[in-house]
């Protein structure tokens, strides 16, 4: 039976983007498991309220966590950078209902609309049989344009047998220019800055997904240089903690090699050393090894002891 390696992850997914279990379904899963702390950070949109009990009742889902013995962070991951892929930032303790972050959701629904139906056209007309209706009607339910994640393109990528994966199909569009269609993304330092105006914190993910040359504007700077420009400008911490061993990382460090060296480099520079699975429940839709909670994450006393982090849940 499967064991979490850390009892506090801070990076995992739901229906209400490209996951597969129900923000219910999580906290209670992360409850059967043991685990003392979890952050919902759906991509780009702002974090559940309640969750819908089977008997149909809404409850507050931070309340029904601890009900579980679980606390529940709301949190979100928000894609940054239009020319740069995988630059990911987690934003916790916001206010949420800021108009700061309604316009920054509304905006990014509509950039997503545009650059994903996009990218299903360039796919069709590169010889896959896509379409658009097809990627809203992917799931159990039937999407909304502004719920489409791309990773619902990739599934059906592979789906359709066009490559044996998800994280294949991720590569293959992402390394063929002719199939890379950009959307437009936010500026990662305004991210940064909309999270701290708002009373959180704002965190990179999975840094080494990030490519070791990065063009942003007319410069092109190595990660380093990119993260180091990111600290620069406010950025509270950075995930060391992470599956890159079932994502779409191309390098050949292990993710333990990876821990090290984020630990080395960015100790000293960031306040926050954060971890997280990036769960997905994808075992749900047959994905063979699929990340699990806890995988990946940080100690809890870790978490309780930081000023800033036990603010979350206080």
């Amino acid at each position: 039976m499967y064991k979490p390696n850390y009892l506090c992850d801070m990076h995992c997914h739901t229906t209400r983007s490209d996951g597969n279990d129900t923000p219910l379904e999580l906290v209670d899963r992360a409850a059967e498991l043991g685990m003392k702390i979890i952050a919902i950070t759906d991509h780009d949109v702002r974090p559940p309220k309640t969750v819908q009990l089977p008997n149909g009742e809404e409850k507050d889902i931070v309340a029904y966590g601890l009900e579980k013995g679980v606390h529940v962070i709301r949190g979100t991951e928000i894609s940054c950078e239009t020319e740069v892929e995988d630059v990911h930032i987690t934003l916790y303790g916001c206010d949420w209902d800021s108009p700061v972050f309604v316009e920054l959701e509304n905006q990014i629904k509509q950039s997503k609309i545009d650059g994903y139906r996009k990218l299903v056209d360039v796919l069709r007309e590169h010889g896959m049989d896509l379409t658009w209706e097809e990627v809203l009607q992917s799931g159990e339910v039937p999407r909304k344009p502004e719920e489409v994640q791309k990773k619902h393109i990739f599934d059906l990528i592979a789906r359709k047998g066009y490559t044996k994966t998800w994280s294949e199909a991720k590569l293959m569009v992402r390394n063929n220019p002719e199939y890379n269609v950009k959307r437009v993304k936010p500026d990662p330092v305004k991210v940064i800055q909309a999270a701290h105006d708002t009373g959180g914190i704002a965190i990179l993910a999975h840094p080494y997904l990030i490519d070791e040359q990065v063009k942003t504007g007319d410069k092109v700077l190595s990660r380093d240089d990119y993260i180091e420009y990111l600290i620069q400008n406010g950025l509270d911490g950075i995930e060391a903690s992470y599956t890159y061993d079932k994502t779409t990382y191309k390098g050949n460090l292990t993710k333990e090699e990876i821990y090290s060296q984020v630990i080395a480099k960015y100790e000293n520079k960031v306040d926050i050393i954060s971890g997280g699975s990036d769960y997905h429940a994808d075992g749900k839709k047959g994905v063979q090894n699929p990340r699990q909670i806890g995988e990946c994450g940080i100690d809890p006393e870790y978490f309780y002891n930081h000023p800033k982090l036990k603010q979350l849940i206080m």
